[in-house]
This record gives structure tokens, C-alpha cells and sequence, in this order.
């Protein structure tokens, strides 16, 4: 489990950094985002709920963090790409702005969750 759990945090610093950098790039183009974006931005918020899951998995089975920051970092990586479905304006260029920048904010959280897990 503690092997799957740190495959899916490369995965998730991997695809919300595409997401995130496909999201900014799209939003300076005139027309719509394109499916293939909103599909990248709803992958990243999947991984993270995978492994926010694998996590509860493993705090389940009684292992912990070697930092507790672990779990804070982790957990607000998560709400980053959340937050725009409550806070982003309804202009779609706007939005995918937020969406966007939400994604790369928690890309850089979850470099930091990885940093303090060993």
C-alpha cells in the first residue's frame, strides 16, 4: 500500500502540472477550453482523491507521517482543486484561470506533502 501511495504522488505532481500548464495556456486562446483540458483537470482532481484515499488507507493500518505536515499539506492540496467549483467567477476564461491555478497550487502542495512523508 505505502509503494502504491508514493506511484500515485508522482502521478499526481505529474498531471496537475500538465492540467495546471494546459489550463493557463488555453485560457490566452480566444475559443473554449476543449474537452481534453477539462478532461486533464478532472484527472487531477481524481488522483488526488485517489491518494488522499490511499492515505486514509494507510493511516488505517496505523502508519503514520514521519512530519505532521504531511497530512496538512496533503489535505490542502486536495481543497486547492476543489475550491474553484465554489469560488470561480462564471466567465469561462476567468474560470479556467482559477482552475488552473488552483491545479498548479496543489501540484506544489503535493511536492511539499512528498517532501516531509520520509
Amino acid at each position: 500500500m505505502l509503494t502504491a501511495h508514493r506511484v500515485v504522488a508522482f502521478l499526481v505532481i505529474g498531471v496537475c502540472v500538465v492540467s495546471a500548464v494546459a489550463a493557463l495556456l488555453a485560457s490566452r486562446r480566444r475559443g473554449a477550453a476543449g474537452r481534453i483540458v477539462a478532461q486533464l483537470l478532472a484527472l487531477a482532481q481524481t488522483v488526488l482523491v485517489a491518494q488522499v484515499g490511499l492515505g486514509l488507507l494507510l493511516l488505517a493500518d496505523h502508519r503514520r507521517a514521519a512530519e505532521r505536515l504531511h497530512y496538512i499539506y496533503g489535505s490542502l492540496a486536495l481543497l486547492a482543486t476543489l475550491a474553484p467549483w465554489v469560488y470561480a467567477p462564471a466567465d469561462a476564461r476567468r474560470r479556467l484561470l482559477w482552475f488552473g491555478g488552483a491545479t498548479l497550487v496543489a501540484a506544489a502542495l503535493a511536492v511539499r506533502a512528498y517532501m516531509t512523508a520520509t
